[in-house]
């Protein structure tokens, strides 16, 4: 019943069922920006015994149908259902996508050398399995599992809206926002709130390093900058929550201005900046972070993608004119190091609650 109830699941966010003669297996995917991910599901019930060559060839043989349909980049995570928990272990031994389910106690297992995420299906489940426990107790087990579908698919509607990365969102309409003003005010707001290092010794405007931030030139300017940000943001709010989101956010946006105003200092060559991309290339930085430490993957991120992301943007910057490299390497540097910052402080806080559960 259970792997039924999460077909629906999966259903419901999107993923589209292969058929498969074999009940015990059953795969899922979804095309997303970067390829095909793929859920395979095993029924790990007793009495099955799967072979790790069995388990390897079943994954191999997914990838070849994908493969003759044309389709390279695929991602897969298997997900095993199963109250054995060892024995479900064992076939994950060595597979760093593999995901447990214990079916017993409705809980999801994922051990310290697998993927701590996928694609952001691990809050997924979670609040699936969460919600499924509520209804351990009633005995009409199959009115519970009906019932259970109709709770997932409203309670997912509503933890939809509750889930969304709403400071990134709210920073993409305040960007644009600024912009439809600065479309009415003419220079009015640029020559106010621009950053330049002699506005800010000669009057004391430190204030220009914030709402420099929020002021673009043009609308090519906007545009790359929150395409970036809204697409890159959502990843990086969905990880760390909004609160240090938005921290990260300023502070590298602030820092991109402070490192442009010592450039000017330095160069002795002075101007006016505004943009949001110091606050950009520091949320990339961090994602960049985030897809080393979970083992080269962050929702739909690759490693290899965030650093092409942002070497390409960089060298754009410097083989193009009018444009503050200064800004972009310093909120580059600064948004890594602010992750790097709420990384130990997250693993800080989990040794210090694991440490008091064990003490207890």
């Amino acid at each position: 019943m259970l792997q039924e109830q999460i077909g629906h699941l999966f259903d419901t966010n999107g993923y589209n069922k292969i058929p498969s003669n074999l009940p015990e297996f059953t795969f899922y995917w979804r095309r997303e920006n970067q390829g095909i991910t793929v859920i395979f599901v095993i029924d790990y019930k007793a009495g099955l015994y799967i072979s790790q060559d069995q388990y390897v060839h079943l994954k191999e043989k997914i990838i070849q149908f994908f493969a003759q349909k044309g389709e390279k980049d695929v991602h897969m995570l298997s997900l095993v259902l199963s109250t054995d928990t060892d024995k479900a272990k064992k076939l994950c031994t060595g597979d760093s996508f593999c995901w447990i389910i214990d079916t017993g106690m409705g809980r999801l297992m994922i051990h310290e050398n697998q993927t701590p995420d996928f694609y952001g299906l691990k809050t997924i489940l979670e609040k699936f399995l969460t919600v499924s426990a509520g209804y351990q107790d009633n005995a009409d087990v199959e009115q519970a599992g009906e019932a259970r579908k109709v709770f997932v698919h409203r309670k997912w509607n509503k933890e939809k809206m509750v889930g969304l990365p709403w400071v990134n969102i709210c920073l993409v309409a305040a960007n644009v926002i600024v912009f439809l003003i600065c479309t009415f005010t003419g220079d009015l707001l640029y020559n106010k709130g621009a950053c330049g290092v002699r506005d800010i010794m000669e009057d004391g405007s430190y204030y220009r390093i914030l709402t420099s931030m929020f002021l673009h030139w043009d609308v090519q300017h906007l545009f790359s900058n929150m395409i970036v940000l809204y697409y890159v943001g959502e990843l990086v709010e969905e990880k760390i929550g909004r609160i240090p989101y938005a921290v990260l956010y300023f502070l590298s946006g602030i820092s991109g201005g402070i490192f442009s105003m010592v450039y000017e200092l330095v160069s002795g060559v002075y101007y006016h900046s505004a943009g949001a991309s110091g606050a950009v290339f520091g949320v990339e930085g961090a994602l960049f972070l985030l897809a080393i430490m979970n083992r080269g993957i962050q929702g739909r991120m690759t490693v290899g993608r965030v650093a092409f992301a942002i070497m390409f943007s960089l060298y754009c910057g410097f083989t193009s004119e009018g444009i503050n490299n200064a800004a972009h390497i310093g909120g580059l540097l600064v948004g890594f190091a602010v992750m790097a910052i709420v990384l130990m402080l997250h693993s800080h806080v989990r040794t210090g609650k694991d440490r008091d559960i064990n003490e207890n």
